[in-house]
């Protein structure tokens, strides 16, 4: 399986640099698996599209305004850092872009009196730093990071669209911090959605995921299966787990809300297409091949060319299927990537 296969073209135009407003109005693609074509809704139809006992499995992590930007003590150069993991110890995992990279013992002073000295230096922009803040980083980040957005959402250094961001990417559900990029198809939804999807007896349960480098780190590799998926961490409760078994027993669809909701869900099914309580790391590449355990539909925005995000939809829906339905998306003028519309595979 070529990587080149999942590839097509998407006018620069069709990115999406703002959300819908409001969120629910964003148009909606919907691609049924038992029949040919496609159908153009809104996301706000979503309770006219599911069934009275079906659950949807949200992703309620939360992004953390990890992106900071500081000066190099030594040389007075700009740098920017992407803070992505704490490490076991105090130390993070950041990714690190300046002009001529610090070396190890090396400092970076940062807004708000924090500092970051880097440990260690790391592959593809990775570095392992020391952040001293006057606080839990977390908090100082609150104050003085700014959200992590992908590089295609162009934004300038000025930029009031900014304000606006640190809320709009970020789902309204979400609830535990750790996410470096937001669970997209989240996005979408409102309070009043969800209270029209609870009237339709369509159960919401959330899982953990907390997005990181190996959702969106592009695929390299000419064969799609030499790409290794760098690890995220994950949790599914007890009573997340038993919800969602109650619900398939009572013979409703399991309904999850982006990728990282696909991905969680498949980690933790058994071989009977049960969902089980657990807790740890994934990297498991979902791509064509794949047989779903417990995952009957997906909700999602639209991904990037050659990305394991395209390919794990392709892996539910046919590629052939998927990229026809891009290629009419496009046509039809569809906002594309975080900010954009959405797909709904039944």
């Amino acid at each position: 399986m070529k990587t080149s296969d999942f590839d097509y073209d998407l006018p620069p135009d069709r990115i999406a640099q703002t959300p819908a407003e409001p969120r629910d109005a964003a148009r909606l693609l919907v691609l049924r698996r038992d029949r040919e074509g496609v159908e153009h809704r809104a996301v706000r139809d979503l309770p006219d599209l599911l069934a009275p006992g079906d659950v949807l499995v949200v992703n309620d992590t939360r992004v953390i305004p990890a992106r900071v930007f500081g000066r190099k003590e030594r040389g007075g150069g700009a740098a920017e850092l992407l803070l992505l993991e704490e490490l076991p110890g105090g130390d993070w995992d950041v990714l690190l872009r300046a002009r001529r990279r610090p070396r190890p013992g090396d400092r970076i002073v940062l807004p708000g009196g924090a500092t970051a000295t880097l440990i260690a230096d790391g592959e593809l922009g990775r570095a392992r730093a020391r952040i001293e803040a006057p606080g839990p980083v977390l908090d100082w980040l609150e104050r003085f990071g700014a959200p992590p957005l992908p590089p295609y959402i162009r934004r300038e250094r000025n930029d009031a669209r900014r304000a606006d961001d640190r809320e709009r990417y970020q789902t309204i559900y979400a609830a535990r911090p750790g996410a470096v990029a937001a669970p997209t198809a989240g996005l979408h939804f409102t309070p009043e959605l969800f209270q029209r999807l609870a009237g339709r007896g369509i159960e919401r349960v959330a899982v953990t995921l907390h997005v990181g480098l190996g959702t969106f780190r592009p695929v390299a590799a000419e064969n799609a299966e030499d790409h290794r998926m760098e690890a995220e961490r994950y949790e599914v409760t007890v009573e997340a787990a038993a919800r969602i078994n109650a619900a398939r027993d009572a013979g409703g669809r399991i309904v999850a809300v982006g990728s990282t909701s696909v991905r969680t869900l498949e980690t933790v099914a058994d071989a009977e297409g049960r969902a089980r309580a657990a807790s740890g790391r994934s990297d498991l590449f979902i791509r064509p091949g794949h047989r779903f355990r417990l995952v009957d539909a997906m909700l999602t925005n639209f991904h990037l060319p050659r990305s394991t995000l395209l390919m794990m939809v392709a892996a539910l829906a046919g590629r052939e299927r998927v990229l026809a339905a891009y290629r009419e998306a496009v046509a039809a003028g569809y906002r594309f990537y975080s900010y954009g519309d959405a797909m709904l595979i039944l």
